[in-house]
């Protein structure tokens, strides 16, 4: 069965719930290896992975601070994940680059590299928009080109195999007031393209709570899931499943608070989430957990600490292998780590 989150949340479609639940085995993970792979920048954080022309490429947002106007996105490289070459950067004057996320494109010959870009007036966000760029051949990118409205900010990006379409979840924290302090309450929304270029309104979400970090994936039948983060109400995360043409979505509560939230499903049908979170030791860490369509369960406590979470999965070699950062060592850093799932 499918909890409510809140009263007004639309609770459908439980037999596809069901399934999917069949679907997803209990997974125990067991940490392989961990190592940390970068730590000169003065704050190194929000990572992804993914896998091109046979070579991991790992990112990040490197920056004197947690805020401000300097965030570049730093490209790691590595054959294998035991050594990593410092591939540069990518920025764009003027702008704070955030929350990189990498993505091979349909065809296979590019990869895809979204964020969002901060503009600031003193200390004030003057202008909150997302970014894209692209890359051929892992060297030359292209400038940073913008996506659609002001104060739209894009999530993590997903293939659909279905119809080889990007699809994401955009949140807007003034989606009436058009800022420049957030509302009380934040709009949640899917987007879709066919190159990743120009989006176009998919869904409304209708998640109250400050909707913001959500990834949006397609599992092996079909379904749509996505893993979103709330900061108002109870702040605990919500899961959503929808059937094609994903207009309607159900929700259950994750049963914990988010930080940072991404989530892969494995060969095997598993589904495996990370965030920050709060697992057999005191404090915030980096916790993988069991996913399911009706919550998480914790698995894994990653070496971490303090300011952390923001992983990059993929799945290599039949082991996940997961991208974060944490401050557990001093300022914030960015760890490779490889993950058996049983």
């Amino acid at each position: 069965m499918i909890a409510r989150v809140l009263p007004f949340f639309f609770v459908a479609a439980l037999l596809s719930t069901a399934a999917l639940q069949a679907q997803a085995p209990a997974a125990k993970a067991e940490l392989v290896s961990v190592e940390k792979i970068w730590d000169k920048g003065n704050h190194n954080a929000f990572t992804d992975i993914t896998r091109f022309q046979n070579l991991f490429y790992c990112a990040f947002r490197e920056a004197d601070g947690d805020t401000g106007k300097n965030g570049v996105i730093r490209i790691l490289l590595s054959a294998s994940g035991k050594t990593w070459i410092d591939n540069g950067t990518v920025s764009e004057s003027g702008v704070d680059l955030r929350d990189p996320k990498l993505l091979v494109t349909p065809d296979e010959k590019r990869v895809y590299l979204l964020c969002s870009g901060l503009v600031y007036e003193g200390t004030q966000v003057k202008s909150r928009r997302s970014r894209y760029a692209t890359t051929l051949d892992g060297k030359v990118w292209t400038p940073m080109q913008k996506l659609l409205n002001e104060g739209e900010t894009l999530g993590r990006a997903s293939i659909n195999p279905a119809d080889k379409r990007f699809y994401s979840a955009v949140y807007n924290i003034h989606p009436n007031s058009g800022g420049p302090a957030p509302e009380k309450e934040f709009s949640l929304k899917t987007f879709a393209s066919t190159d990743g270029s120009v989006w176009q309104l998919n869904s409304i979400m209708s998640v109250p709570g400050q909707p913001n970090d959500t990834v949006v994936r397609f599992l092996k039948n079909g379904t749509a899931m996505a893993l979103v983060k709330r900061d108002a109400m109870d702040k605990r995360g919500v899961i959503g499943t929808a059937q094609p043409p994903y207009r309607e979505w159900t929700w259950a509560s994750s049963g914990v608070p988010l930080g940072g939230p991404n989530f892969i499903e494995l060969p095997d049908g598993k589904l495996i989430a990370g965030s920050r979170g709060f697992g057999a030791t005191p404090g915030a860490h980096m916790v993988l957990f069991a996913m399911s369509a009706s919550g998480l369960a914790p698995i894994l406590e990653l070496p971490s600490g303090g300011d952390c979470s923001y992983p990059g999965f993929y799945w290599h070699d039949d082991l996940l292998h997961v991208t974060y950062y944490s401050s557990h060592e001093g300022k914030p850093s960015i760890y490779y780590a490889r993950v058996k799932v049983q």
